[in-house]
């Protein structure tokens, strides 16, 4: 059985292009360099030979990874969300406690997380301690230096 893959509808767009071009751009000129390599005469001793099929045997396990998270992707509707409950999709503002500045994240399923563009994964400490909160609510979230309580301020789509 094959896990589902969660993904905002961006998310999921947005793979189906890396996909498009993999295979309609990218595989073409990876065989262009093998069949240029290949005119350089000895396979057994051609850098350029083994650097390209290298590259090609890349590119084909990459083309395989987002066939299947397309085909198992599950899109998060972003109108069937709670309004004031935490979940994947969401966008969450916080304050930690003790300090004055804000942070806010998108929850998002693991596939697309990107912490350093507020950008992170439901199955990451904060994302999992964030899920099912409400605005108004104080989430501990246990991590390597500790705990961090973060107030939820906002929730939103």
């Amino acid at each position: 059985m094959t896990e589902e893959v969660l993904l905002t509808r961006e998310g999921l767009e947005k793979i189906k292009e890396e996909y498009e071009t993999a295979v309609s751009v990218t595989r073409a000129e990876v065989a262009e360099r093998i069949k240029e390599a290949r005119s350089f005469g000895d396979l057994s001793e051609n850098a350029e030979y083994d650097a390209a099929k290298e590259e090609q045997a890349e590119l084909e396990e990459r083309i395989n990874k987002l066939e299947t998270m397309i085909r198992n992707a599950k899109v998060i509707d972003e109108d069937d969300l709670e309004k004031d409950v935490v979940n994947v999709g969401n966008t969450v503002t916080l304050k930690e406690n003790g300090k004055e500045e804000v942070v806010v994240y998108q929850i998002v399923g693991s596939t697309e997380a990107d912490p350093f563009s507020g950008r992170i994964s439901n199955e990451s400490e904060v994302g999992k301690a964030l899920i099912g909160a409400k605005i108004g609510e104080t989430v501990e979230v246990e991590v390597p230096d500790g705990k961090i309580s973060y107030d939820i301020l906002k929730v939103s789509n």
